[in-house]
């Protein structure tokens, strides 16, 4: 016995061009039908919330899924699948594809070497299933932007909740982001962490889906973009902050990965704040805002 509800669409040629489209989406539950032996030709996220079953690849070998999970399944590759029929499972799919999916391959979001993921908690994943879901009711005229957006939440969600992450973040990332302002090799980061460079490397790769240089480089980046926004600090001193000793060649830096000498930046951002700003993440259930005079 089991329950199933689906939707299946089209989107046009100019909505694949936003990264991502949602090709489907669905929510079942109890002893389902196997699946394949099949191929496919886009992608197709898998949420198993409850219950166990398995999984066959081309190989040939079957791997025990037990929720929660997250099934991968990859453009060409052959695939078998099904829950227990003891047991059953309760799942939740999304069938997807765009231009998008080989950057979310390369940063380590979609990993077609792991078709089985086990996962911390499959709610988020899940919540941002019924998202999509609820977008794609019937005669929404944004369904397929509306979808597409989704997806892409739903990637970050199954990201955050893949079991071998804390939910806060890898613990050598936070540390390198700590430490981000300081005139540290990478060689010297790695030391920090009993680690030798290319273990470090390594290790960002799969946590960050870069190099630590270029870690390490965003976010110092995105600082010294605060600070020329928010302050009147020269330029200079904006440099020694952020980490760079010589003002020149951080210029030359910031200019060749902005777009936009640091001067330039900050004259187009006009908004130099002369008493600071809030270090604080505004809480999205209060966010600052006009009061009404009392």
């Amino acid at each position: 016995m089991y329950h199933t509800w689906m939707r299946y669409f089209t989107p046009s040629p100019v909505h694949h061009r936003l990264g991502l489209v949602c090709l489907g989406v669905g929510l079942q539950h109890g002893t389902l039908p196997t699946v394949g032996p099949r191929t496919l030709d886009h992608h197709v996220a898998i949420v198993i919330s409850a219950g166990t079953g398995w999984y066959q690849g081309p190989d040939g070998r079957r791997t025990t899924v037990t929720a929660p999970a997250l099934l991968w399944i990859i453009p060409g590759v052959p695939h078998h699948y099904g829950a227990d029929p003891h047991t059953g499972w309760d799942e939740s799919f999304v069938d997807f594809t765009g231009p998008a999916t080989s950057t979310y391959t390369e940063l380590g979001y979609i990993e077609p070497e792991r078709p089985v993921i086990p996962l911390s908690d499959a709610a988020a994943p899940r919540a941002a299933v019924g998202r999509i879901a609820r977008a794609a009711r019937r005669g929404n005229p944004l369904l397929e932007v509306e979808t597409g957006a989704a997806v892409h939440e739903l990637l970050v969600a199954l990201r955050r909740a893949r079991a071998d992450i804390a939910p806060d973040g890898d613990p050598v990332l936070q540390a390198l982001a700590r430490d981000a302002f300081q005139p540290l090799s990478v060689a010297e980061h790695a030391a920090r962490h009993g680690m030798t460079p290319a273990e470090l490397r390594t290790a960002v790769r799969r946590g960050a889906g870069c190099s630590p240089k270029d870690y390490l480089l965003g976010i110092r980046l995105g600082r010294a973009k605060e600070l020329l926004a928010a302050t009147e600090l020269p330029v200079a001193a904006v440099a020694r902050r952020v980490g760079y000793d010589d003002p020149a060649y951080f210029s030359r830096l910031f200019t060749r990965r902005v777009g936009a000498a640091p001067v330039r930046f900050r004259e187009q951002q006009g908004r130099a704040v002369p008493g600071g700003w809030s270090q604080q993440i505004p809480d999205p259930d209060d966010p600052p805002m006009l009061r009404p005079a009392t």
